[in-house]
């Protein structure tokens, strides 16, 4: 496709911007904002209190920062992908010597005004900086291997940082995240095949090496019943939870399981479990529906964008979206380990809602300055 100067429009002031905007996207994200803000306030048994409060601020600043960040030149994040990348690690340094540890994982900072986990930050850096990387080599030198060496590198360090802070889960999806950009940038599939093939001779030699909880996991995955009132308790109460909200759910603030306490962590990483049993089947497609409808926006923005780096941003996080989404509803329904992922946006946490709204702000500046060709 040609593009002629003549033709080419760059927004220059802030009504030029808004006019910009992927406007489903952003009622998308809305809306899906406002749901959090109702089911954070049944999880606390439809009270504001402290959950629900702080999530609806948080809710309001960072969709406030979204807008910012979207009108925000998309080549200076092009450019400052490095120094964010490098904060971002050094963030994580950071947490090994002044975190504090909650139950027996250590991997938050407390920022006084805010409690900080940078492992939730380093799921958009490493997609930041692959994008900016692999947007300045050509695509005949993607597979040549001191090219394949930096990706490496970048992939593992904090992948081995975030996993000694006793983070499985989030050290894996940082680890799918990056993986997701070499495989956009046109890194041979033959490799991936060789990793994969690779991470399952190493899994039974590594099992024996994981935390005692982590393990407890894995076994109450394969069989909750072993363990019904201990490690398997959060995956058998999650199952009938959901499986009791039928059609249409209990009704708002109905839900049983949740209003008895049945529900451990329903706030956090089982919050789609308390929504599934108020409002059952038909609610539950509603919630898959709009992340479905906002990883596909990312994927138009990406279509539609002129910049390598841009197209690969938006193609990285709206895979990386879809993996962090469905890494949660498969945990709460039994189809995966609890490996303590949070889903976007709708789950109490700050530090994971400022990374996906920092994400999803780079991705509505791709569309907002879609014209530009970045160098």
């Amino acid at each position: 496709m040609f593009y002629s100067t003549t033709s080419l429009h760059i927004p220059s002031n802030i009504r030029d911007k808004l006019s910009h905007l992927d406007f489903i996207l952003f009622f998308s994200i809305l809306l899906l904002g406002i749901i959090s803000i109702f089911a954070q306030f049944s999880s606390d048994g439809g009270e504001w209190a402290s959950h629900s409060i702080k999530h609806m601020i948080r809710c309001s600043v960072f969709f406030i920062f979204f807008i910012a960040i979207s009108f925000v030149n998309i080549s200076l994040w092009n450019r400052l992908s490095f120094l964010i990348f490098l904060i971002f690690i050094l963030l994580l340094l950071v947490v090994q010597f002044f975190g504090f540890e909650v139950k027996a994982s250590k991997r938050w900072l407390n920022l006084f005004v805010f409690i900080l986990q940078p492992s939730e930050l380093m799921k958009i850096g490493i997609i930041l900086f692959l994008a900016n990387y692999y947007h300045k080599i050509s695509l005949s030198d993607v597979n040549k291997p001191k090219y394949l060496l930096i990706p490496i590198i970048t992939i593992s360090i904090p992948f081995i940082i975030v996993l000694s802070q006793s983070d499985l889960g989030t050290a894996l999806l940082i680890l799918f995240s990056g993986l997701v950009v070499t495989w956009f940038a046109g890194v041979k599939w033959k490799i991936f095949a060789y990793l994969s093939l690779l991470a399952v001779v190493l899994a039974p030699v590594v099992f024996p090496f994981l935390k005692s909880y982590q393990k407890s996991r894995i076994l109450s995955f394969l069989n909750p019943e072993l363990d019904p009132l201990g490690v398997g308790y959060q995956i058998i109460q999650s199952k009938i939870a959901i499986g009791s909200g039928g059609l249409f759910g209990k009704g708002f603030l109905k839900g049983s399981q949740a209003y008895l306490d049945y529900l451990p962590e329903k706030h956090t990483d089982f919050i789609f479990t308390l929504y599934s049993e108020e409002f059952g089947f038909f609610g539950s497609v509603f919630i898959v529906f709009l992340y479905f409808l906002i990883t596909y926006r990312i994927v138009h923005i990406g279509n539609i964008t002129r910049s390598i780096f841009g197209k690969l941003f938006c193609y990285s996080f709206s895979t990386a979206f879809f993996i962090y989404v469905t890494v949660n509803m498969s945990m709460v329904l039994g189809l995966l380990p609890i490996v303590g992922a949070p889903l976007p946006i709708l789950s109490y946490g700050g530090s994971s809602m400022l990374a996906i709204m920092f994400g999803l702000g780079i991705v509505m500046s791709c569309k907002v300055y879609k014209n530009i060709a970045v160098s």
